[in-house]
C-alpha cells in the first residue's frame, strides 16, 4: 500500500516557502527579519517531526514486525533508514534532532540562530527523503 505523503509534502513546501522568504527579505528590517526567522524554525519543526513519522511508517509498512519494532530509539530508526536507503546519513538526522530539541527554546538569540541555520540544512535532506519514499512507495 502505498503511503499518503500530502502531509509531508505540505509540511516540507512550507519549510521551503519560510525559508525563501527569510532570503528574499530585505535586512534592513530586523525585527521583520527575527519574526520570519522564527517562522522558519517553526516550519523545520513540523517538517522534522513529519519525516521522522513517515520513516517508522515506511519501515513499518516495509519490514517485518521484528525488524519494524527494532528502532527503540529515533537514533535507531535513522539508522534503519539509511541502511533502506530512504535517507543518506543517519549522523545528519541526529543533528536535525538535537536542533528540534533547541527549538523549544528559541528565546535565546544564539540558539534560535543555530537551529535556523541548522533548518536551512535540513530542507535538502527532507527533499531526498520525500523523493526517497515517494519512488520506494
Amino acid at each position: 500500500m502505498a503511503l499518503d505523503l500530502d502531509n509531508l509534502n505540505n509540511a516540507i513546501d512550507a519549510l521551503d516557502r519560510s525559508i525563501e522568504t527569510a532570503k528574499d527579505l530585505d535586512k534592513s528590517d530586523p525585527v521583520l527579519l527575527e519574526v520570519v526567522r522564527a517562522g522558519v524554525i517553526q516550519q523545520f519543526e513540523v517538517a522534522y517531526e513529519q519525516c521522522w513519522k513517515m520513516i517508522r511508517r515506511w519501515l513499518r509498512e516495509n519490514y517485518s514486525i521484528e525488524e519494524a519494532e527494532f528502532p527503540r530509539t529515533r537514533k535507531d530508526l535513522f539508522r534503519h533508514a539509511s541502511k533502506a536507503g530512504l535517507i543518506d546519513q543517519p549522523e545528519s538526522w541526529f543533528s536535525y534532532g538535537d536542533a528540534r530539541n533547541l527549538s523549544t527554546h528559541t528565546y535565546n538569540q544564539a540558539r534560535a540562530d543555530e537551529v535556523y541555520q541548522t533548518a536551512l540544512r535540513f530542507l535538502k535532506d527532507a527533499r531526498r527523503l520525500q523523493k526517497n519514499l515517494k519512488s520506494l512507495s
